[in-house]
């Protein structure tokens, strides 16, 4: 029997970089961005890459959409803690 995998969404995608969101995953509230072989956890309160790291531009693009968007953002990371479902965040243009 396979073991049931959950699914990770993706929150959003700009220039390269995608957002990820883990369900039911540790504190403090927080996003994984990828941009090639680049990976960083980043807070959702304040944008702190806390684990990993990302070339400047891309940083400063994630703080920038975080900046946008961080109420959505933040009520995701509820909806998933709570087992729920979340739509995709609008990317940075």
């Amino acid at each position: 029997m396979l073991a049931h995998t959950p699914v990770v969404p993706k929150l959003s995608f700009f220039y390269g970089i995608s957002i990820y969101m883990y369900p039911r995953d540790h504190n403090p509230p927080h996003f994984h961005a990828i941009y090639g072989e680049f990976s960083a956890q980043v807070l959702i309160s304040n944008g702190l890459l806390v684990n990993g790291s990302l070339p400047r531009r891309a940083e400063r693009l994630v703080r920038e959409w975080l900046h946008a968007h961080q109420n959505e953002i933040y009520q995701a990371w509820i909806n998933l803690q709570g087992g729920k479902s979340v739509e995709a965040i609008e990317p940075l243009r």
